[in-house]
């Protein structure tokens, strides 16, 4: 079992940045390829971003290619979400993830082993 607690959501006006953190405990954590997920209210859980057990590999949803960084840290148990000019339209709940998918490519829902509790990014305009 891996339990994931993310941190670092909140307020920030458009083009600002914010850092979001997932620390893992649990099983090895550097056994398992990590992501971010984004919920909007009404809408569907949507992935932004994965990154494979060793950080070598990293993917990025197109909406957010560009402005968005994942990297991890195995030695602090810790993935990372480094989130620059920020839009209204990047407002969600983001889920940490972690699991046994392949890098490179994007992550499905059904994938995920291991969810996080979910941090709030609100983007004011």
């Amino acid at each position: 079992q891996v339990q994931l607690v993310e941190s670092g959501g909140g307020l920030v006006q458009a083009g600002g940045s914010l850092r979001l953190s997932c620390a893992a405990s649990g099983r090895t954590f550097s056994g398992y390829a990590m992501g971010w997920f984004r919920q909007a209210p009404g809408k569907e859980r949507e992935f932004v971003a994965s990154i494979n057990w060793n950080g070598g590999i990293t993917y990025y949803a197109d909406s957010v290619k560009g402005r968005f960084t994942i990297s991890r840290d195995n030695a602090k148990n810790t993935v990372y979400l480094q989130m620059n000019s920020l839009k209204p339209d990047d407002t969600a709940v983001y889920y940490c993830a972690g699991g046994r998918f392949p890098g490179g490519r994007r992550v499905g829902i059904r994938e995920v082993d291991y969810w996080g509790q979910g941090t709030q990014v609100t983007v004011s305009s």
